[in-house]
């Protein structure tokens, strides 16, 4: 059974830093694809980063240059840093799992079956 836990979601100022984890069990992050996606209230789920087999990492424009996602592997684990925070990065954050995908298909949300419970993050102005 696939089990995907997120934490480190917080509360920040504009400008700060959080670190996001994703702590998997039933599937191994260093042979799946992996990803964060995020979701506003009132909004729709939009993918942040995803990373692939190789460790190819994939991100959406808006947070390209500000946000890294890796995974350590022997801990079975998928972060997300997220750094020069705006309050426009404020949402519930989501970890996701599929066996494989092509890279042009990382940022898809649809083609993950794996899903955490989500983490909450803030960031006020």
């Amino acid at each position: 059974q696939v089990q995907l836990v997120e934490s480190g979601g917080g509360s920040v100022q504009a400008g700060g830093s959080l670190r996001l984890s994703c702590a998997a069990s039933g599937v191994s992050v260093s042979s799946y694809s992996m990803g964060w996606f995020r979701q506003a209230p009132g909004k729709e789920r939009e993918a942040v980063a995803a990373i692939d087999g190789d460790d190819t990492p994939s991100y959406a424009d808006s947070v390209k240059g500000r946000f890294d996602i890796s995974r350590d592997n022997a801990k079975n684990t998928l972060y997300l840093e997220m750094t020069r925070l705006k309050p426009e990065d404020s949402a519930m954050y989501y970890c996701a799992a599929e066996r494989f995908l092509e890279w042009w298909l990382l940022l898809r949300g649809s083609k993950y079956n794996h899903w955490g419970q989500g983490t909450q993050v803030t960031v006020s102005s």
